[in-house]
């Protein structure tokens, strides 16, 4: 079997997306995502001007070396448009190889080590009130976990607490420009839990993210003080680059933390797993470069007591999505995966096999990943320019986002 040909789709069906789709001459095809987004024409220049034209007349099949070649062979390695990059080349691999198996890529991967994934959703709003009302929604649509965001008072709308008050570009299409304040955020987000865990009870799965707006021992002292509402966990508590970091969290704190969903490679995670520093990774297949080395990550958490959470936000193509949950399913140390409905044009223009049903989701049975693309809608939803926002603090500062 050869590569014939790769094609780079850009479509923003709701959201942009960049996927990859090979060709091979004996006619099976593979699609992956490539989507970074916010940067979404640099991956496309990577993929055309580096990746494509070595890759043609390739055997698909030799994914590991494919792998290899394109992470080692470029000298400046890691980087999120390198790896997302390489991450869309290795789906759609992984993809050709399951359908020419003819088997679901769980089972090519080893099978399944359980029935079903369970998922966690959004909840948010302006004030306690409304989120309390959100997260009793999504638990009467019978999800089990619920990550809970609210507005802080004193402050303008934020990115993930009230949708209708805030966009991801100004007037002018530029990124939003958000406010934000550590200590008024410290004194209001306990009493979210405090009411959530009053009015409803125990037997929802709360968790939270901070954004990585945080210091180290800002985020201690919000984790000692969220834990008599037992959080399933805390989520991005500080920047991530300082790995270090989390090792004065952990003295302080037994609220259980997550982290990962801007990590590239296993570096970026090394430390932080083999000294348990983190008790969720959330790595995702389009940044991480791939099922290949995902899997290698998974594995390597497993021997740390850390478990998966997979990355799983709307602006990473139901590819993904369905890469994720196959690895899940496999997975022995799985332990929860994002899930952000898509908008109907999205599953539209990527019709799949996965499944989502009383708060959990599993991959299907269709062979390969069970993603496709239909060239020809997507066609009809071409590339908008867009930004995530950019935070800064009351003075100004430009801060984490």
């Amino acid at each position: 079997m050869k590569i014939t040909d790769i094609k780079i789709i850009v479509s923003s069906p709701g959201r942009n997306f960049v996927t990859v789709k090979i060709f091979t001459d004996e006619g099976l095809t593979g699609i992956g995502d490539a989507t970074l987004n916010g940067r979404e024409k640099a991956v496309v220049a990577y993929l055309q001007d580096h990746l494509v034209p070595v890759l043609t007349g390739r055997d698909p099949q030799r994914i590991e070396d494919i792998w290899q070649y394109l992470y080692k062979g470029a000298y400046w390695r890691r980087g999120p448009v390198t790896m997302a990059a390489i991450g869309g080349i290795d789906t759609a691999l992984w993809d050709i190889k399951a359908k020419a198996a003819g088997m679901p890529l769980y089972q090519l991967l080893g099978g399944a080590s359980r029935e079903r994934l369970m998922a966690y959703v959004h909840a948010q709003g302006s004030e306690i009130a409304q989120t309390v009302e959100a997260v009793a929604r999504r638990m009467e649509e019978g999800f089990r976990a619920v990550r809970a965001q609210v507005g802080i008072p004193g402050l303008p709308a934020v990115y993930g607490t009230d949708k209708s008050a805030t966009n991801t570009a100004d007037l002018n299409g530029l990124p939003q420009e958000e406010v934000w304040s550590t200590p008024k955020y410290l004194r209001h987000v306990p009493k979210l839990f405090e009411a959530l865990r009053g009015d409803l009870g125990w037997e929802v799965e709360l968790l939270h993210d901070v954004h990585h707006r945080l210091t180290p021992i800002e985020a201690a002292r919000l984790g000692k003080d969220l834990e008599p509402f037992r959080l399933f966990w805390l989520e991005d508590a500080v920047a991530a680059e300082h790995q270090e970091s989390f090792r004065l969290i952990r003295q302080h704190t037994v609220t259980p933390l997550a982290l990962g969903e801007v990590f590239n490679t296993v570096w970026d995670a090394r430390l932080l797993i083999e000294e348990q520093l983190i008790d969720y990774i959330r790595m995702t297949t389009v940044h991480a470069g791939g099922v290949t080395p995902l899997r290698r990550i998974m594995d390597l958490a497993g021997l740390y007591n850390v478990r998966t959470a997979c990355h799983g936000a709307m602006d990473m193509s139901p590819a993904c999505l369905a890469a994720n949950l196959h690895l899940g399913l496999w997975a022995p140390n799985f332990g929860i995966q994002e899930y952000s409905p898509y908008m109907p044009e999205t599953l539209d223009v990527f019709p799949g096999a996965w499944t989502v049903s009383d708060g959990h989701l599993h991959p299907g049975e269709a062979h390969g990943h069970g993603v496709e693309i239909d060239e020809a809608l997507a066609a009809k939803f071409p590339y908008e320019r867009s930004y995530l926002p950019v935070n800064r603090l009351e003075d100004g500062t430009l801060w984490h986002w």
